[in-house]
Protein backbone atom coordinates (compact mmCIF):
# COMPACT_ATOMS: atom_id res chain seq x y z
CA UNK A 1 0.00 0.00 0.00
CA UNK A 2 1.56 3.42 -1.04
CA UNK A 3 1.33 6.16 1.30
CA UNK A 4 3.82 8.83 0.07
CA UNK A 5 2.92 11.66 -2.22
CA UNK A 6 4.98 13.87 -4.06
CA UNK A 7 8.76 13.91 -5.63
CA UNK A 8 11.24 16.86 -3.69
CA UNK A 9 8.82 17.36 -1.52
CA UNK A 10 7.20 14.58 -0.39
CA UNK A 11 5.13 13.07 2.32
CA UNK A 12 4.61 9.99 4.19
CA UNK A 13 1.45 9.81 6.09
CA UNK A 14 0.00 6.54 8.34
CA UNK A 15 -2.26 6.11 10.90
CA UNK A 16 -6.16 4.74 11.53
CA UNK A 17 -9.59 6.31 12.18
CA UNK A 18 -9.36 4.51 15.44
CA UNK A 19 -5.89 3.38 15.97
CA UNK A 20 -3.92 5.66 18.55
CA UNK A 21 -2.85 8.18 16.19
CA UNK A 22 -2.60 10.17 12.76
CA UNK A 23 0.87 11.30 11.64
CA UNK A 24 3.09 12.53 8.76
CA UNK A 25 6.99 12.53 7.89
CA UNK A 26 7.63 15.07 5.27
CA UNK A 27 11.03 14.93 3.11
CA UNK A 28 12.35 17.67 1.13
CA UNK A 29 11.41 20.87 3.40
CA UNK A 30 13.84 23.63 2.51
CA UNK A 31 15.48 25.19 5.41
CA UNK A 32 14.97 28.15 7.48
CA UNK A 33 11.39 28.48 6.90
CA UNK A 34 9.68 29.86 9.61
CA UNK A 35 7.15 27.16 11.14
CA UNK A 36 5.54 26.41 14.41
CA UNK A 37 2.58 23.98 15.79
CA UNK A 38 0.29 27.29 15.76
CA UNK A 39 0.95 27.42 11.94
CA UNK A 40 -0.29 23.76 11.63
CA UNK A 41 -3.08 24.66 14.09
CA UNK A 42 -4.35 26.88 12.17
CA UNK A 43 -5.05 24.53 9.46
CA UNK A 44 -6.23 22.14 11.52
CA UNK A 45 -8.97 23.56 13.62
CA UNK A 46 -10.64 24.11 9.83
CA UNK A 47 -10.87 20.42 9.31
CA UNK A 48 -11.50 18.83 12.71
CA UNK A 49 -14.60 17.13 13.60
CA UNK A 50 -17.74 18.85 15.96
CA UNK A 51 -17.08 22.49 14.57
CA UNK A 52 -21.25 22.96 14.21
CA UNK A 53 -24.07 21.16 13.98
CA UNK A 54 -24.21 20.17 10.13
CA UNK A 55 -21.06 18.46 10.78
CA UNK A 56 -20.26 15.26 13.00
CA UNK A 57 -20.61 15.40 16.84
CA UNK A 58 -17.41 13.49 17.56
CA UNK A 59 -14.80 15.45 19.71
CA UNK A 60 -11.06 15.72 18.57
CA UNK A 61 -8.81 18.26 19.46
CA UNK A 62 -6.36 17.34 16.85
CA UNK A 63 -4.10 18.83 18.71
CA UNK A 64 -0.45 18.47 16.24
CA UNK A 65 3.15 17.75 17.95
CA UNK A 66 6.14 18.58 15.94
CA UNK A 67 9.04 15.75 16.81
CA UNK A 68 11.54 16.45 14.34
CA UNK A 69 13.00 18.94 11.80
CA UNK A 70 12.26 22.13 13.63
CA UNK A 71 14.63 24.03 15.46
CA UNK A 72 14.33 27.95 17.29
CA UNK A 73 11.31 27.74 15.18
CA UNK A 74 12.64 27.29 11.70
CA UNK A 75 12.65 24.07 9.34
CA UNK A 76 16.18 22.19 9.49
CA UNK A 77 15.65 21.23 5.98
CA UNK A 78 15.77 17.62 7.73
CA UNK A 79 12.41 15.52 7.83
CA UNK A 80 9.66 17.28 9.57
CA UNK A 81 7.53 14.77 11.50
CA UNK A 82 4.25 15.37 12.86
CA UNK A 83 1.66 13.65 14.82
CA UNK A 84 -2.00 14.23 15.87
CA UNK A 85 -3.73 11.82 18.87
CA UNK A 86 -6.71 9.84 18.30
CA UNK A 87 -9.00 11.00 21.78
CA UNK A 88 -12.86 10.48 20.60
CA UNK A 89 -12.82 7.45 18.67
CA UNK A 90 -15.80 4.61 19.49
CA UNK A 91 -14.81 1.37 17.93
CA UNK A 92 -18.08 -0.34 19.44
CA UNK A 93 -19.98 1.69 17.20
CA UNK A 94 -19.21 -0.63 14.60
CA UNK A 95 -18.91 -4.03 16.26
CA UNK A 96 -22.29 -4.99 15.09
CA UNK A 97 -21.21 -4.67 11.18
CA UNK A 98 -17.81 -5.77 11.12
CA UNK A 99 -18.70 -8.30 9.13
CA UNK A 100 -21.27 -6.35 6.66
CA UNK A 101 -20.01 -4.30 3.52
CA UNK A 102 -21.03 -0.24 4.16
CA UNK A 103 -22.44 0.59 0.76
CA UNK A 104 -20.59 3.65 -0.70
CA UNK A 105 -17.56 2.56 1.68
CA UNK A 106 -14.40 0.82 0.99
CA UNK A 107 -14.90 -1.78 3.14
CA UNK A 108 -15.32 -5.11 0.25
CA UNK A 109 -12.49 -3.42 -2.67
CA UNK A 110 -9.77 -3.62 0.88
CA UNK A 111 -11.32 -6.88 1.82
CA UNK A 112 -11.06 -8.54 -1.63
CA UNK A 113 -7.34 -6.37 -2.36
CA UNK A 114 -5.80 -7.64 0.93
CA UNK A 115 -7.71 -10.39 2.69
CA UNK A 116 -7.91 -8.24 6.13
CA UNK A 117 -8.95 -4.52 6.61
CA UNK A 118 -9.83 -2.63 9.83
CA UNK A 119 -13.52 -2.03 10.19
CA UNK A 120 -13.39 0.36 12.86
CA UNK A 121 -14.32 3.57 10.96
CA UNK A 122 -12.45 2.34 7.69
CA UNK A 123 -9.12 2.32 8.97
CA UNK A 124 -6.86 3.92 6.23
CA UNK A 125 -9.58 4.80 4.31
CA UNK A 126 -11.67 6.80 6.41
CA UNK A 127 -11.53 10.91 5.86
CA UNK A 128 -10.09 10.97 9.32
CA UNK A 129 -6.52 9.96 7.05
CA UNK A 130 -6.46 13.61 6.08
CA UNK A 131 -5.47 14.77 8.96
CA UNK A 132 -1.88 13.96 8.25
CA UNK A 133 -2.53 15.82 4.59
CA UNK A 134 -3.78 19.07 5.94
CA UNK A 135 -0.94 18.49 8.52
CA UNK A 136 1.65 18.92 6.14
CA UNK A 137 -0.13 20.93 3.60
CA UNK A 138 0.57 24.21 6.31
CA UNK A 139 3.92 23.22 6.18
CA UNK A 140 3.72 23.76 2.31
CA UNK A 141 1.54 26.74 1.84
CA UNK A 142 4.55 28.13 4.71
CA UNK A 143 6.69 27.54 2.05
CA UNK A 144 4.41 29.18 -0.87
CA UNK A 145 3.73 31.79 1.04
CA UNK A 146 7.45 33.04 1.15
CA UNK A 147 7.00 33.68 -2.63
CA UNK A 148 3.54 35.21 -2.36
CA UNK A 149 1.62 32.00 -3.90
CA UNK A 150 -1.88 32.42 -2.07
CA UNK A 151 -4.17 29.24 -2.50
CA UNK A 152 -8.01 29.27 -1.41
CA UNK A 153 -10.64 26.52 -1.50
CA UNK A 154 -14.30 27.06 -0.73
CA UNK A 155 -17.72 25.67 -0.86
CA UNK A 156 -18.82 26.33 -4.80
CA UNK A 157 -22.10 24.16 -4.71
CA UNK A 158 -24.39 21.97 -1.91
CA UNK A 159 -26.29 19.84 -4.02
CA UNK A 160 -28.62 22.04 -6.52
CA UNK A 161 -27.38 25.08 -4.63
CA UNK A 162 -24.43 27.30 -6.53
CA UNK A 163 -22.92 30.35 -4.83
CA UNK A 164 -22.83 32.84 -7.43
CA UNK A 165 -21.47 36.42 -5.56
CA UNK A 166 -17.77 34.88 -5.00
CA UNK A 167 -16.35 37.16 -1.72
CA UNK A 168 -12.93 35.12 -0.15
CA UNK A 169 -13.48 36.95 2.69
CA UNK A 170 -16.84 35.45 3.64
CA UNK A 171 -15.50 32.00 3.50
CA UNK A 172 -14.47 31.59 7.02
CA UNK A 173 -17.64 33.33 8.32
CA UNK A 174 -20.00 30.51 7.85
CA UNK A 175 -20.05 27.03 8.22
CA UNK A 176 -20.70 25.58 4.91
CA UNK A 177 -17.57 27.91 4.14
CA UNK A 178 -19.24 29.57 0.97
CA UNK A 179 -18.10 32.65 -0.02
CA UNK A 180 -21.22 33.94 -0.82
CA UNK A 181 -23.40 34.44 2.11
CA UNK A 182 -27.01 34.57 0.69
CA UNK A 183 -26.45 30.93 -0.68
CA UNK A 184 -24.56 30.11 2.41
CA UNK A 185 -27.77 30.36 4.51
CA UNK A 186 -29.52 28.35 2.31
CA UNK A 187 -26.83 25.58 1.71
CA UNK A 188 -26.90 25.47 5.69
CA UNK A 189 -30.84 25.02 5.80
CA UNK A 190 -30.62 22.24 3.03
CA UNK A 191 -27.94 19.99 4.93
CA UNK A 192 -29.92 20.59 8.25
CA UNK A 193 -32.97 18.63 6.06
CA UNK A 194 -31.53 16.00 5.27
CA UNK A 195 -29.74 15.03 8.52
CA UNK A 196 -33.32 15.19 9.27
CA UNK A 197 -33.95 12.77 7.01
CA UNK A 198 -31.41 10.70 7.92
CA UNK A 199 -29.30 11.31 4.68
CA UNK A 200 -26.68 12.84 3.21
CA UNK A 201 -25.65 15.34 0.33
CA UNK A 202 -22.87 16.32 -1.76
CA UNK A 203 -21.44 19.28 -3.38
CA UNK A 204 -18.51 20.79 -5.24
CA UNK A 205 -15.63 22.42 -3.96
CA UNK A 206 -13.50 25.53 -6.35
CA UNK A 207 -9.82 25.79 -5.30
CA UNK A 208 -8.17 28.81 -6.48
CA UNK A 209 -4.53 29.60 -6.48
CA UNK A 210 -2.81 32.98 -7.38
CA UNK A 211 0.46 34.62 -8.19
CA UNK A 212 1.62 30.91 -9.39
CA UNK A 213 4.62 31.44 -11.58
CA UNK A 214 4.97 30.19 -15.04
CA UNK A 215 6.98 26.92 -15.68
CA UNK A 216 5.65 24.83 -13.50
CA UNK A 217 4.93 21.11 -14.34
CA UNK A 218 7.09 18.54 -15.42
CA UNK A 219 5.83 17.16 -18.82
CA UNK A 220 5.06 14.53 -20.11
CA UNK A 221 3.65 12.59 -17.28
CA UNK A 222 4.35 15.06 -14.18
CA UNK A 223 2.35 17.43 -15.90
CA UNK A 224 1.14 20.31 -13.74
CA UNK A 225 -2.35 19.50 -13.84
CA UNK A 226 -1.85 15.33 -13.93
CA UNK A 227 -0.66 15.89 -10.33
CA UNK A 228 -3.38 17.87 -9.49
CA UNK A 229 -5.84 15.68 -10.78
CA UNK A 230 -4.00 12.50 -9.06
CA UNK A 231 -3.31 14.67 -5.50
CA UNK A 232 -7.25 15.60 -5.27
CA UNK A 233 -8.68 12.20 -6.55
CA UNK A 234 -6.57 10.80 -3.67
CA UNK A 235 -8.98 12.13 -1.47
CA UNK A 236 -11.57 9.21 -0.53
CA UNK A 237 -14.65 11.20 -0.92
CA UNK A 238 -13.50 13.32 -4.59
CA UNK A 239 -15.19 11.46 -7.47
CA UNK A 240 -14.41 14.34 -10.03
CA UNK A 241 -11.70 16.77 -11.28
CA UNK A 242 -11.80 19.60 -13.64
CA UNK A 243 -9.74 22.44 -14.20
CA UNK A 244 -10.39 25.73 -16.07
CA UNK A 245 -13.75 25.32 -17.62
CA UNK A 246 -13.19 21.34 -18.18
CA UNK A 247 -16.28 19.85 -18.81
CA UNK A 248 -17.49 22.92 -20.50
CA UNK A 249 -14.83 23.57 -22.73
CA UNK A 250 -16.31 19.95 -24.84
CA UNK A 251 -19.30 21.73 -25.90
CA UNK A 252 -17.17 25.10 -27.26
CA UNK A 253 -15.71 25.67 -30.66
CA UNK A 254 -11.88 26.47 -30.66
CA UNK A 255 -12.67 30.41 -30.52
CA UNK A 256 -14.85 30.32 -27.77
CA UNK A 257 -12.03 27.95 -25.71
CA UNK A 258 -8.81 29.28 -26.74
CA UNK A 259 -7.06 31.84 -24.42
CA UNK A 260 -5.63 34.69 -26.58
CA UNK A 261 -2.20 35.97 -25.71
CA UNK A 262 -1.73 40.01 -24.95
CA UNK A 263 0.55 41.71 -23.55
CA UNK A 264 -0.29 44.30 -20.03
CA UNK A 265 2.31 46.46 -19.28
CA UNK A 266 5.01 44.43 -20.54
CA UNK A 267 3.61 41.52 -19.17
CA UNK A 268 3.11 38.59 -21.62
CA UNK A 269 -0.81 36.79 -20.30
CA UNK A 270 -4.19 35.81 -21.61
CA UNK A 271 -6.98 37.48 -21.59
CA UNK A 272 -9.51 35.05 -20.49
CA UNK A 273 -8.60 32.21 -18.58
CA UNK A 274 -10.34 29.00 -19.75
CA UNK A 275 -7.39 26.53 -19.24
CA UNK A 276 -7.61 27.49 -15.63
CA UNK A 277 -3.91 28.13 -15.69
CA UNK A 278 -2.24 25.54 -16.92
CA UNK A 279 -1.38 24.46 -20.49
CA UNK A 280 0.71 21.80 -21.65
CA UNK A 281 0.74 20.50 -18.08
CA UNK A 282 2.85 23.59 -17.21
CA UNK A 283 1.63 26.75 -15.44
CA UNK A 284 0.85 30.18 -17.66
CA UNK A 285 1.25 32.36 -14.56
CA UNK A 286 -2.70 33.11 -14.53
CA UNK A 287 -4.53 31.79 -11.56
CA UNK A 288 -5.09 28.21 -11.27
CA UNK A 289 -9.00 27.19 -10.85
CA UNK A 290 -9.66 23.92 -10.11
CA UNK A 291 -13.43 22.33 -9.35
CA UNK A 292 -13.67 19.32 -7.30
CA UNK A 293 -16.82 17.41 -7.36
CA UNK A 294 -17.66 15.38 -3.69
CA UNK A 295 -19.80 13.06 -3.42
CA UNK A 296 -22.39 12.35 -0.48
CA UNK A 297 -21.31 11.20 2.85
CA UNK A 298 -21.81 7.43 2.39
CA UNK A 299 -22.59 6.33 6.27
CA UNK A 300 -26.65 6.40 6.53
CA UNK A 301 -28.13 5.73 9.72
CA UNK A 302 -31.26 4.79 7.63
CA UNK A 303 -31.74 1.56 6.38
CA UNK A 304 -29.81 0.21 2.95
CA UNK A 305 -29.33 -2.99 1.49
CA UNK A 306 -26.26 -4.38 1.67
CA UNK A 307 -24.53 -8.21 1.89
CA UNK A 308 -22.56 -9.87 4.45
CA UNK A 309 -18.60 -11.03 3.90
CA UNK A 310 -20.00 -14.55 3.14
CA UNK A 311 -22.69 -13.29 0.75
CA UNK A 312 -25.35 -13.33 2.37
CA UNK A 313 -27.77 -10.24 1.62
CA UNK A 314 -29.13 -8.32 4.90
CA UNK A 315 -30.11 -4.67 5.92
CA UNK A 316 -27.99 -2.36 7.16
CA UNK A 317 -28.05 1.06 9.18
CA UNK A 318 -25.15 2.65 10.20
CA UNK A 319 -24.46 3.76 13.74
CA UNK A 320 -22.00 6.56 14.83
CA UNK A 321 -21.72 10.38 14.04
CA UNK A 322 -20.83 11.11 10.76
CA UNK A 323 -21.03 14.20 8.62
CA UNK A 324 -24.53 14.81 6.89
CA UNK A 325 -22.57 16.79 3.80
CA UNK A 326 -18.56 16.21 3.97
CA UNK A 327 -18.38 19.21 1.61
CA UNK A 328 -17.56 22.05 4.32
CA UNK A 329 -14.63 20.13 5.77
CA UNK A 330 -13.14 18.79 3.15
CA UNK A 331 -12.32 22.37 2.11
CA UNK A 332 -9.46 22.73 4.01
CA UNK A 333 -8.62 19.15 2.38
CA UNK A 334 -8.61 20.28 -0.83
CA UNK A 335 -7.00 23.26 -0.01
CA UNK A 336 -3.77 22.30 1.49
CA UNK A 337 -3.54 19.48 -0.86
CA UNK A 338 -3.55 21.99 -3.71
CA UNK A 339 -0.28 23.32 -1.75
CA UNK A 340 1.43 19.85 -1.31
CA UNK A 341 0.95 19.53 -4.98
CA UNK A 342 1.97 23.38 -5.96
CA UNK A 343 4.84 23.12 -3.31
CA UNK A 344 6.39 19.92 -5.26
CA UNK A 345 6.35 21.56 -8.35
CA UNK A 346 7.58 24.89 -7.31
CA UNK A 347 10.94 23.00 -5.60
CA UNK A 348 11.06 20.90 -8.71
CA UNK A 349 11.50 23.96 -10.91
CA UNK A 350 13.74 26.03 -8.80
CA UNK A 351 16.21 22.59 -8.56
CA UNK A 352 15.73 22.98 -12.36
CA UNK A 353 17.39 26.60 -12.38
CA UNK A 354 19.77 26.55 -9.91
Amino acid sequence: MSSSFGHSFRITTWGESHGKAIGVVIDGCPPKIPLSEEDIQVELDKRKPGQSRITTSRKEGDKVEILSGVFEGQTTGTPISMIVMNEDHRSKNYDDIKNLFRPGHADFSYLMKYGIRDYRGGGRSSGRETVARVASGAVAKKVLSKYGIQVFAYTKSIGPLMAENINLKEIENNPVRCPDPFKAQLMEELILKVKKEQNSIGGIVEVVSYNVPHGLGEPIFDKLDADIAKGLMSIGAVKGVEIGDGFLLSSMTGDQSNDPFINQDGIIKTETNHAGGILGGISTGMPIIVRVAVKPTPSLSRPQKTTDIHGNETIISTKGRHDPCIVPRIVPVIENMMALVLCDHFIRQKLHTL
